[in-house]
């Protein structure tokens, strides 16, 4: 089996997911780490676009990511008595990275997990982390203390800002990750997660908190956009969301004058927005 058989490797797994640990046959290490190297090198994704411009997981890579953790030991990475010493599975230590790979990677603690794709010209600020299976297109800046989860799929010329947390989704395998599309902006302490989808171009102001039952007023088209069971939560392509609030209905709530987050779409990309959220081309 080669690295790019992919067809190969998809019935491989499908084959050893189901089975019992002790069951599981001696040739499982590899398989995960054939599948490891393909996330890395960006031949396979966890989730992927389809023609009608939906986003969907792809359940066999997920089951295979999944299955690194069962067949994986805990044993202790990095060198002992130095601050970069950590314990977990020895089939997801950090990746390792070369000068080929055109990623800058600032000194002060930054981990990229095993499995996480970082395309040419990503900048990682320190300290930040990617978890396994997730996908940074070329020229992203991941910002200081910023999260990318586990299978979150990041666009092209995205910046997440400082403390921004992008969740993970392992499981349900089909559940689809975050999804961040390219030339997005940020904000610093945006919280996006739960399989929330934000389209090109739109930017988070500091603040935003988005999750599948997280309500987004628009105030241009005068909507509401919502998630559901079924759909994730969609952030139009362009949309300047910032945090808001609406007040509480009941004689207590209105008594006490409480009211709820509740992000708001206050306008849609701009020249000025584009001055605003441009990244200086020194810093990357």
């Amino acid at each position: 089996m080669t690295p790019l058989d992919h067809h190969a490797l998809e019935a491989l797994i499908e084959e050893i997911f189901p089975l019992a640990a002790a069951e599981l046959p001696s040739e499982t290490e590899q398989v995960v780490a054939t599948l490891l190297g393909a996330l890395e090198s960006g031949a396979l994704r966890a989730a992927e676009k389809d023609a009608a411009g939906h986003w969907n997981a792809v359940p066999w890579v997920k089951r295979g990511i999944l299955l690194g953790f069962r067949v994986g030991r805990i044993v202790s990475h990095g060198v002992d008595g130095t601050p970069f010493h950590f314990f977990d599975k020895h089939t997801y230590p950090t990746r390792t990275l070369t000068l080929a790979d055109n990623v800058r990677v600032v000194p002060g603690g930054s981990t990229i997990r095993r499995g996480a794709y970082l395309a040419p010209g990503v900048v990682c600020m320190p300290p930040m982390f990617a978890n396994v299976g997730s996908w940074v297109g070329a020229g992203t800046m991941i910002d200081s203390h910023a999260l990318v989860g586990s299978c979150a799929q990041i666009g092209a010329r995205v910046h997440l800002s400082a403390a921004a947390q992008i969740g993970g989704v392992l499981e349900p395998v089909n559940a689809s990750p975050v999804v961040i599309e390219d030339d997005v902006t940020i904000g610093g302490n945006c919280g996006v997660y739960e399989g929330t989808v934000v389209r090109e171009k739109a930017v988070l102001a500091a603040g935003v908190i988005l999750t599948r039952g997280t309500p987004v007023f628009d105030l241009v088209r005068e909507c509401v956009y919502r998630g559901s069971p079924d759909h994730p939560l969609e952030i139009p392509g362009g949309a300047v969301v910032v945090p808001g609030g609406r007040a509480v209905k009941g004689g207590f709530a209105a008594a006490e004058g409480l009211s709820l987050q509740t992000p708001l779409i206050v306008k849609y990309r701009d020249d000025r927005t584009d001055l605003a959220t441009a990244l200086e081309g020194w810093l990357r």
